[in-house]
């Protein structure tokens, strides 16, 4: 079933299912079990290791309805091909997300042939003779204007639905990941942990973020105090109203209890569908990355210090996440007047 909304669409498919999976060929399950505890053993991050089992129990399943079970160590270059046209044929995938479905078939190619030489001498891995789809990305990128997401703001305070409007808000004035949300704690927002005359928060102890290590590279966040603080201090007002006292500042509710852990990533996706909707347009997490560094970039902030507030390890990615209009980036510099000159600008003055 394919979900469209503004040209950006996504292929939702119910491949995998408990059922399917309980009936994955004996030796197939040993050797994910065993694959994901090796990744695990060389420091690879929960969050990898997780997608690196979502993505094969895509592939079981496909090899078990359509390829008999058949152990992956006696798979053929022919039938590695046929699971590559019904993903893009038939599932409706992006070559992008098939690309990532290969490199974990692949990872778990190579683990076999290096690691388990001993029980597998003759097992030789094939994955990568077979051309892979153009990286193309399939689905337009969303570009959000700032009063397209007040508005949307306006709509979730309006409803009283506090939380949603925080995390919104801070990922508004934050620009991290979707992954990265969950991870702020109540602590962090407080007037002793602003810096740049109250500009900004600091986290005062670093997160983990996305990168290598059990959970990823740590960093120091920062989020805009200004625009921040209205929805933090109205999502504070409902916590203590409704009893909550977890660190977390979003925390997870289950059976109508609110428990002392974030919330899952499940959830800020559920809500990017509704977002969705409520915009009429698709809405993911990382778009609003993107409008934090375009934002930033419309202040005249200099890209070495959007860098180091990003978090990003070269300014280059400035260019790459600046959603800018070419013509609008002209205004700024040239006018009536010829070519106007233009301070840098402050986070102060955000």
């Amino acid at each position: 079933m394919k979900s469209q909304i503004d040209g950006r669409s996504t292929v939702y498919n119910a491949i995998t299912s408990d059922e399917k999976l309980s009936r994955i060929h004996k030796e197939n399950k040993e050797l994910e079990r065993d694959f994901l505890e090796y990744l695990s053993s060389t420091n690879k991050s929960k969050e990898t290791i997780k997608q690196y089992r979502a993505n094969l129990h895509v592939f079981w399943c496909w090899n078990l309805e359509y390829n008999d079970n058949k152990r992956f160590t006696k798979l053929t270059k022919r039938e590695l091909v046929r699971f590559q046209k019904h993903a893009l044929d038939e599932w409706g995938w992006s070559p992008r997300r098939m690309r990532t479905v290969r490199a974990t078939i692949s990872s778990l190619s190579k683990y076999i042939e290096n690691i388990l030489d001993d029980e597998y001498e003759d097992y030789k891995a094939i994955i990568g003779k077979i051309e892979p789809p153009p990286d193309s990305e399939a689905r337009t990128k969303t570009v959000f204007k700032e009063e397209e997401l007040n508005a949307l703001l306006d709509y979730l305070v309006e409803k009283k639905d506090y939380m949603k409007a925080c995390a919104l808000s801070l990922a508004i004035n934050s620009g991290r990941r979707k992954a990265e949300l969950p991870r702020f704690k109540v602590g962090y927002f407080r007037p002793e942990f602003t810096i740049c005359s109250g500009a900004l928060y600091k986290t005062p102890e670093m997160v983990q973020t996305k990168g290598r290590g059990e959970d990823g590279k740590p960093l120091f966040l920062y989020t805009l105090t200004a625009p921040f603080n209205p929805y933090l201090d109205l999502w504070l007002k409902e916590r203590e109203r409704l009893g909550i006292v977890s660190q977390w500042l979003f925390p997870k509710r289950r059976h109508g209890a609110w428990l002392d852990e974030p919330i899952e990533i499940s959830t800020l996706d559920s809500w990017a569908r509704t977002f969705s909707k409520l915009l009429g347009k698709a809405f993911y997490w990382h778009s609003i990355r993107h409008f934090f560094t375009t934002k930033l970039v419309s202040y005249g902030i200099p890209a070495a210090v959007i860098q180091d507030v990003v978090g990003w390890e070269s300014a280059d990615m400035v260019n790459r996440y600046d959603d800018t209009d070419k013509d609008d980036r002209f205004e700024k510099y040239f006018g009536a007047e010829g070519i106007r000159k233009v301070e840098a600008g402050s986070l102060e003055k955000i």
